[in-house]
């Protein structure tokens, strides 16, 4: 059978990376990443830099990419932490999108599929509480929200056309990839390591409403699983999937456990502004990371607090039905409170916090 070329925008991103991983583990894709910083080329990879709000470079640099069936946009540009700050960020996105898609598409003749990473701000969870369990086809909220000028564009330019897009809507991810603001696990990780140095409990940070909601989190492996089931089944065409890790939680439950991970107490939350209150913790990160021999990242690349605050911020229900894609044949489902515990081992195992 011969490889099938799939294109991941946002390659180095905590969606990105996890499907680039995916595909060049099986042998017949070969993968081509896009971002604004290149990475390692290895094996069925290869990696283009590119600046996707530059149309011309855009097309100039994808000119070689004509062999594209499936595209897997994963990228953003982060607009601010506040609701109001998100119409900021819609012409940069849906700019990116299109120059990319359009570029894609302009040499590559047998292009099948786009899938388009969105997420649950599709249903307002960013504004307040909502509609839940969310369901695909729920009524949009009152606009600014850049996933609709991404969806609609994707929407109305595919029309006509032999090639299909599907929509996968994640809800907050939980991965690694350095320089990303899209994980809650390093805010954690991060956060429980410097109480713990200080000899502090580990204590919620967030609102006392948010430590009872119930929640939901998109596992990145579980993620790039969907992307393929996505990219490949035909009932996909032209549709939208909320992708989660399948269950729900509450952050009082996993808390305790979260503590024991990191071998130390937990306490009663405390609501503080995890960006006022970490931000002169820059000198200790580098102290601790000379005292534990950790990996080398910069403390400003590891963590980003103001999606800290924006997850622990949400004391709403956040909960969204994923029997649409089940129904349409991806079974797969993850233990949340299992995977965070999972996680934060990992993180201590490979020495990227204490």
């Amino acid at each position: 059978m011969a490889a099938r070329t799939a294109v991941v925008v946002g390659a180095l991103g905590v969606i990105g990376r996890y499907i680039v991983e995916r595909l060049a583990a099986l042998p017949d894709w070969q993968v081509v990443g896009l971002s604004r910083r290149k990475g390692e080329d290895r094996g069925s990879i290869r990696h283009i830099p590119v600046d996707l709000l530059d149309a011309a470079d855009t097309e100039r640099k994808l000119a070689g990419l004509g062999e594209a069936a499936h595209v897997f946009y994963c990228a953003f540009q982060a607009n601010g932490a506040q609701a109001a700050d998100y119409a900021k960020g819609i012409g940069v996105n849906r700019d990116m999108l299109v120059n990319a898609v359009t570029a894609i598409e302009r040499v590559a003749k047998r292009l099948e599929r786009v899938v388009l990473v969105t997420g649950t701000k599709y249903y307002g969870s960013h504004l307040g509480p909502f509609r839940t369990p969310a369901k695909e086809d729920d009524p949009r909220h009152m606009p600014p929200d850049y996933y609709y000028d991404q969806i609609d564009w994707l929407t109305a330019h595919q029309s006509g056309k032999t090639w299909t897009w599907t929509e996968l809507r994640p809800q907050t991810l939980c991965g690694f990839a350095p320089g990303t603001a899209m994980s809650i696990v390093p805010v954690i990780a991060v956060y429980a390591a410097i109480s713990r140095e200080l000899g502090l409990p580990l204590r919620f940070p967030g609102k006392p409403g948010a430590y009872r909601a119930i929640y939901q989190v998109t596992d990145s492996t579980h993620m790039a699983n969907a992307a393929l089931w996505a990219a490949s089944e035909p009932r996909c065409a032209n549709q939208a999937y909320n992708i989660t890790d399948g269950d729900y939680f509450r952050w009082i439950n996993l808390w305790p456990r979260i503590a024991e991970v990191f071998e130390m107490p937990h306490a009663e939350p405390q609501t503080i502004s995890l960006v006022a209150h970490m931000a002169d913790k820059g000198p200790l990160w580098d102290a601790m990371t000379r005292k534990y021999g950790l990996r080398p990242h910069r403390y400003e690349d590891i963590v980003a607090w103001p999606f800290g605050d924006y997850v622990f911020g949400c004391d709403w229900d956040v909960m969204t039905s994923t029997t649409k894609a089940r129904r349409h044949g991806f079974h797969d489902v993850v233990d949340s409170e299992d995977m965070f515990v999972r996680l934060l081992a990992q993180f201590r195992a490979e020495r990227i916090v204490p």
